[in-house]
């Protein structure tokens, strides 16, 4: 039997959460030192900058400083480019749920994913403050805390509980339509509409049949990339926010437990238009 040649990245993409999440538990409980990014609503810690950094050196340590290339949040924010190549690449977002974070909002967490060829091939979420590890492999199936998930089996829209953020472009144009969006879903009616503040928390609330949906216009590709895989192998689906194909860079998703709960939402989404991931500046 030939050897997998990506387990060994996968079990040490979990190690590495972990001890990315422990740093978070103990910086959350001192004193966090905010500054501002592109928007007021959209802060980032100390915390960020350096649990990306210890993710990357654990894995340049572990593999070789060149083999391997990333596109973390902070580097991105710093000048790197956010171009998904042939190449083996970790996805990052170190400290998923800042905002969360900054105010003590106990959804937070590191998320890794890993493509290769363009392709995902295994992502992990790990909600720290939960102590929740959620993680699949393409092909092998989702877990949390080593138990296998599975998106739920509701397929009437108004006994489902939608999930959505309001991101972080404030501008009047683009909150008019968030909001219209969510006025139009909430009168379908559906059970409920949530946000928890964490694209990858609530993908893995899709994941563990939780809840029926998660949409988003905005999002980035490392808020996405580790849920997307684990979202797929609870056996959801993902969609770009018009009912195309799903893409990465886009930063529009739709992630749902079935197609006939994604299409539904659809229908009521007002999509605005964002710039993509990978537009080099």
């Amino acid at each position: 039997m030939m050897e997998d040649p990506w387990q060994k990245a996968y079990d040490f993409a979990v190690v590495v959460a972990r001890k990315a999440g422990m740093e978070i538990k103990k910086a959350s409980e001192s004193e966090i030192k905010v500054r501002t990014k592109s928007s007021t609503a959209d802060l980032v810690t100390k915390t960020d900058e350096k649990v990306e950094k210890i993710i990357i050196t654990y894995i340049k340590e572990e593999f070789g400083a060149d083999t391997h290339s990333f596109i973390g949040e902070e580097s991105v924010a710093n000048g790197k480019p956010c171009i998904l190549t042939d190449k083996p690449t970790w996805i990052i977002d170190p400290v998923d749920g800042t905002n969360n974070f900054v105010h003590g909002f106990p959804f937070v967490a590191v998320s890794i994913a890993f493509a290769v060829k363009k392709e995902l091939e295994f992502g992990v979420v790990y909600s720290c403050l939960e102590d929740k590890m959620y993680k699949a492999r393409k092909g092998k199936g989702a877990f949390c805390n080593d138990k296998q998930i599975y998106v739920s089996d509701v397929r009437d829209i108004h006994k489902s509980i939608i999930m959505s953020e309001h991101g972080t472009d404030r501008s009047l144009e683009k909150v008019t339509k968030i909001i219209s969006t969510i006025q139009r879903i909430c009168c379908i009616p559906v059970d409920g509409l949530r946000n928890l503040g964490s694209a990858a928390i609530n993908m893995c609330l899709v994941a563990s049949g939780r809840v029926e949906a998660f949409f988003e216009i905005g999002i980035h590709c490392w808020d996405i990339a580790a849920g997307a895989v684990i979202v797929r192998e609870a056996g959801g689906i993902l969609l770009d926010v018009n009912g195309g194909p799903f893409n990465l860079m886009s930063r529009r998703l739709m992630s749902a437990n079935n197609d006939v709960i994604a299409q539904r939402i659809i229908e009521e989404i007002e999509i605005f238009p964002v710039e993509r991931d990978d537009v080099e500046k």
